[in-house]
């Protein structure tokens, strides 16, 4: 009897360290002090803004938009890709798609400029009937669709970067396709996620072996490409070859929160959009009551080539709940999440 309350006690004392372990590496002890290098104010109007990209050329943000708490409670609507001009103060979003009578529900999106002068934007797009990318091309005010692209290899994807006029690198989030084999990946942090490049012609895998791939960008040409993951709170640095896609791993840079999308000011500095308590942000896409807070870092590349990253803001999630991405433009930020209804606009004070 004895030998069987010692070895009760040792299980329950392993299941309390591992569960104390994970709610750690969740960041749920964390504590949360509000700070920001912007000034902001705040645009409604626009479901589940989960991503953004910003055309530098001509201060055109490009918006991802789909109510997903719309989707989970079984009411789907048809998602958007919103434009919104920063050239022009007091701008309101405009809905590009409204033209596209395909099921739509757009998740990472990504923009490319051909030789010709063709601004084209890729989106993840998880329809009922399959995952695919759609490829559409800016003109009028509009974005008018040129083609989908699916394969058997994406099946979880999340966020993609444009290469080409029609290729592209995407980050599969999980390794598995089923609901417990992903939910098994995360709450095991297992190593399973990848990501996949399509040169135009054939989809293969790039690299394995991520903790939840999530954002995914490259540099200004295009040499070095970007992966975030979201259990495994980091990003990875790649070297690229443009001629084959080819990626060689150069480093990881520990973020201590769960990075999502990946975005490059006109400068190169990258801004990575987190969610510093994991736990918690499962309980905001749950319900709005529920605050998740927001993260943003800026990494740069000194004269050493040393990344150096700093934290311009953190946010309880009592002012912005859930943030998913930062893109800047100058001294602009635009601020998107994953659940709510807004985006913010900040300027740098």
């Amino acid at each position: 009897m004895k030998k069987v309350l010692i070895l009760s006690g040792v299980i329950v004392g392993l299941i309390a360290a591992l569960s104390a372990k994970t709610l750690a590496d969740a960041g749920q002890f964390k504590r949360i002090t509000a700070h920001s290098d912007y000034s902001f104010i705040r645009i409604d109007g626009l479901p589940g803004p989960e991503d953004i990209s910003i055309d530098q050329d001509t201060g055109m943000a490009f918006i991802s938009c789909d109510d997903r708490r719309a989707s989970m409670a079984g009411r789907e609507q048809q998602g958007a890709i919103y434009g919104l001009n920063l050239q022009i103060e007091g701008s309101q979003p405009l809905n590009l798609t409204a033209d596209f009578t395909k099921a739509f529900h757009p998740h990472g999106i990504s923009l490319f400029r051909t030789t010709a002068g063709e601004l084209l934007l890729f989106a993840i797009n998880h329809n009922e009937d399959s995952q695919y990318v759609e490829i559409f091309e800016y003109q009028n005010n509009r974005l008018q669709y040129r083609e989908s692209i699916s394969h058997p290899l994406l099946y979880s994807p999340n966020d993609l970067v444009a290469v080409g006029p029609r290729s592209f690198y995407a980050t599969n989030s999980h390794g598995s396709t089923s609901v417990f084999g992903q939910l098994t990946e995360d709450l095991l942090q297992l190593s399973r996620a990848y990501v996949v490049y399509f040169d135009g012609n054939k989809l293969q895998i790039a690299d394995s072996g991520f903790q939840y791939a999530n954002g995914i960008n490259v540099s200004r040409d295009g040499r070095q490409l970007y992966v975030s993951t979201t259990v495994g709170k980091s990003l990875h640095v790649y070297s690229r070859d443009p001629a084959s896609g080819l990626l060689t791993a150069q480093k990881k840079i520990k973020l201590n929160s769960g990075a999502d999308n990946i975005e490059s000011g006109s400068d190169g500095s990258l801004y990575i959009a987190c969610h510093p308590k994991l736990f918690t942000f499962l309980a905001h896409a749950q319900s709005s009551k529920n605050d998740s807070p927001s993260q943003v870092f800026k990494i740069t590349l000194d004269k050493s080539y040393n990344y150096i990253t700093e934290e311009i803001f953190l946010d309880d999630g009592s002012f912005f709940s859930g943030s998913s991405v930062a893109a800047a433009y100058g001294e602009l930020l635009l601020l998107g999440q994953v659940f709510e209804d807004s985006i913010l606009l900040g300027r740098r004070r």
